[in-house]
């Protein structure tokens, strides 16, 4: 914000509320080209904002007073300069859902207490969504009225040109092309008449007073229901766990239910493919803003974009094939780079492998060696069993094997004894480097589960960079 903008903003608090500005505070900015900052007289304090783009400001005013007049919690907003360039807003505080989730996470784990602020967010999801967009305004939508043909190509080139070639992923292009449109034609068949927030994740969520608050909701448009629930729920470094997704899920359904009819298993088909395309734009944006302008913040969300990609991609069932489409993300969760990628080299990196003894120890490429290998094949072996043989320990059908007819459960808590002693000293002693290995038979059941389920254990409970790789997996499928 240059001064002369600065000025401007004082001038128009003064002028609105009649008051002198004694203070003043520019905030930092996220990854959009809005500036904001906090001003206050002796009575009040307000967000200003800055923004040179006429239309954007257009939609996210107007979008604003619908939303307060419906009952939405959203800032009020106070006044607008005659340019429509700069507005004043309601200061809802400094805390985001992202900032209380990771305080939280620190000593709690995800604990109940973040479940509850999520089921918060999801109540009022649907309201949003189906009762303010009813009588939305979308003429002022920016860049389109709806998120149509165009605007899912232009995220799936967006990916395209500024992550894989960025990240020098090799692709068909035109096999690629075939599968964007196909891709594009099947979600634009899922009912869409509703409020699309677009970017409806924990950064713009705000919690004051117990109650959540919503932001940046500039981009809304007509849309999907399944795209903002995708949006929420695979938000990159919230890092939600599985688990905890499958239950949100849940609750978001029942929800919904009290607003409309719900086929399950059709909203459940779409929301797959609405999360692989926000995860796609999303890893877009963390090109464009990290490898091509060089904003190492943004680098950092590529581990928790591509883990949430192996999650998908392991019970990705879509009524349209995408070959190229689906080897090239597969490639994406393959590569060792991005995985590294972004990490804090000053933290501890805790390396976990689930590999097969047929094809030997996995290599630690951090150079430290040491560490821990545990060996599952003591434990009851789902691989044995005709209906299991083609699944992995990422499978619900094998987690449930192993949990009702096997002692994995006792034997990932004695890993955890080991594990939690070398962290804590790694931690104190500001080691970088742990490798942690589960070796099984095949490398595709008990290891992949007891990799998994201690890698979940080590994001909720510590400070540390967690990469699990599985080995073996490509030859799994």
């Amino acid at each position: 914000m240059n001064t002369s903008e600065k000025n401007e903003i004082i001038q128009l608090f003064e002028s609105h509320f009649n008051e002198k500005v004694v203070r003043f505070e520019l905030l930092p900015q996220s990854g959009s080209y809005r500036q904001y900052c906090r001003l206050g007289s002796e009575n009040r304090t307000v967000i200003g904002a800055t923004n040179n783009d006429v239309k954007e400001n257009t939609a996210f005013l107007s979008f604003s007073n619908h939303f307060y007049n419906k009952g939405v919690k959203v800032p009020k907003v106070y006044a607008v300069s005659s340019d429509l360039k700069k507005y004043l807003l309601e200061d809802l505080g400094n805390t985001t859902l992202f900032e209380f989730l990771t305080k939280t996470r620190e000593e709690e784990g995800f604990s109940e207490n973040i479940i509850s602020v999520y089921k918060k967010v999801l109540q009022a999801l649907p309201k949003i969504q189906i009762i303010a967009g009813k009588e939305m305004d979308y003429s002022v939508c920016y860049p389109r009225e709806a998120f149509d043909k165009q605007s899912m190509m232009w995220d799936l080139n967006y990916f395209k040109y500024y992550f894989l070639k960025l990240a020098k992923i090799q692709f068909d292009e035109q096999a690629l092309e075939d599968d964007f449109q196909l891709f594009s034609n099947y979600l634009l068949s899922a009912s869409s008449n509703y409020f699309l927030y677009r970017d409806f994740q924990s950064r713009n969520v705000m919690l004051k007073d117990d109650d959540v608050y919503f932001i940046d909701y500039q981009g809304g448009r007509l849309g999907a229901l399944q795209y903002d629930l995708a949006s929420l729920l695979y938000d990159g470094k919230a890092d939600i766990p599985e688990s905890v997704r499958t239950q949100l899920y849940n609750f978001y359904i029942s929800e919904l239910k009290k607003y409309m009819k719900v086929d399950e298993e059709k909203f459940s088909g779409y929301f797959k493919g609405f999360v692989l395309i926000r995860i796609m734009q999303a890893m877009g944006a963390y090109g464009f803003r990290g490898f091509y302008e060089k904003k190492e913040h943004f680098l950092k969300s590529i581990p928790y974009a591509l883990k949430n990609l192996e999650v998908l991609l392991a019970d990705l069932k879509l009524p349209v094939d995408l070959p190229e489409l689906v080897g090239v993300l597969k490639q994406l969760t393959h590569s060792e780079v991005l995985k590294e990628i972004g990490q804090e080299k000053s933290n501890l990196t805790v390396r976990i492998t689930s590999f097969s003894y047929k094809k030997g120890y996995p290599e630690d490429p951090s150079g430290n060696g040491g560490g821990h290998v545990f060996d599952c094949r003591a434990i009851n072996n789902p691989g044995r069993y005709e209906e299991y043989k083609k699944l992995s320990g990422k499978d619900m059908a094998v987690q449930e094997f192993l949990e009702q007819k096997s002692e994995i459960r006792l034997f990932v808590d004695a890993a955890k004894v080991f594990v939690d002693q070398s962290v804590k000293v790694y931690l104190e002693r500001g080691f970088t480097h742990l490798s942690i290995g589960f070796g099984c038979t095949g490398g595709q059941h008990r290891s992949v589960y007891s990799a998994e389920k201690i890698g979940e254990y080590l994001q909720n409970n510590y400070p540390v960079n967690v990469v699990v790789v599985h080995r073996e997996q490509e030859n799994w499928r």
